[in-house]
């Protein structure tokens, strides 16, 4: 990781070099993941990032790279991603309060810069996280709810709440989430994350899952919920989460839950 970090600082400071001098702006984005293959830039499809590097790009032409806090998967959903990128100070002919306003204009309806700020010249919006909270919402109704059929998975049966809140609690701590995860094309360096929070609250209908972590595997969030919904349908016992995260496998633990109900939240430095 030591090793990223530096290559990623000598990358930016060669780009920085590139630009001539620059500013350095943290950027807050939400946006609906329904239209986009995720955050990331596709080599086929169409990634938030894109969006953003292109509307920047009809303000500052010379302006480098978004990099952004996290790779939410297709068709998830984000209040809190942050970016950062860096602005030649020849192009930047706006006041600062401006940016957001100017970028939106540029934007499609479904993506919005809420704040742009200058950031200190070592914030990186990915090697600087501490940690991220998503949540995730379940509409538990024999109907759905029509103004959340984008944002929330209906489960129509009847779910046992105080079952999912048990199995819930056991996923915080640090363990191996190799069980929870979807695996890549690529081998991950460890599977070991810490979640500090597992929350599940209902509303009358509208169940949410809170969960905060150091970091998320692939779909981890979404196989965490899909396995604590499966529990309340009484597929398994709150305990055998336990056995499913000892065991490393995949098949072993839950369902992974549909993306649109997913929302990444906030992302702490």
């Amino acid at each position: 990781m030591a090793a990223v970090r530096q290559s990623q600082s000598n990358a930016n400071a060669s780009n920085a070099g590139s630009l001539g001098p620059t500013a350095k702006f943290r950027l807050v984005i939400a946006y609906d993941g329904a239209n986009y293959e995720g955050w990331q830039v596709q080599k086929t499809g169409l990634g938030v990032q894109q969006r953003l590097e292109e509307a920047l790009q009809k303000l500052f032409p010379s302006a480098g790279r978004v990099h952004g806090s996290s790779r939410t998967d297709t068709g998830v959903h984000a209040l809190g991603m942050v970016a950062h990128v860096e602005i030649p100070k020849h192009e930047l002919r706006m006041p600062d309060r401006k940016l957001a306003l100017a970028l939106n204009a540029f934007l499609p309806q479904d993506i919005r810069v809420m704040s742009a700020t200058r950031a200190r010249r070592d914030f990186h919006a990915r090697f600087r996280a501490k940690g991220k909270q998503y949540r995730y919402h379940v509409w538990n109704h024999t109907a759905m709810n029509p103004l959340l059929r984008a944002q929330a998975w209906h489960v129509p049966l009847p779910l046992d709440f105080a079952a999912m809140q048990r199995a819930a609690k056991m996923f915080i701590g640090k363990h191996d989430f190799k069980s929870l995860a979807v695996t890549r094309s690529y081998e991950m360096e460890s599977t070991v994350r810490t979640v500090t929070r597992c929350d599940v609250k209902r509303s009358g209908p509208k169940i949410t899952f809170t969960i905060e972590g150091d970091g998320f595997l692939y779909k981890m969030c979404r196989g965490i919920v899909g396995t604590i919904v499966q529990v309340g349908q009484g597929k398994f016992p709150p305990a055998e989460v336990k056995a499913m995260l000892e065991a490393k496998d995949r098949r072993r633990a839950g369902m992974t839950a549909p993306a649109h109900g997913l929302v990444l939240m906030k992302v702490f430095y």
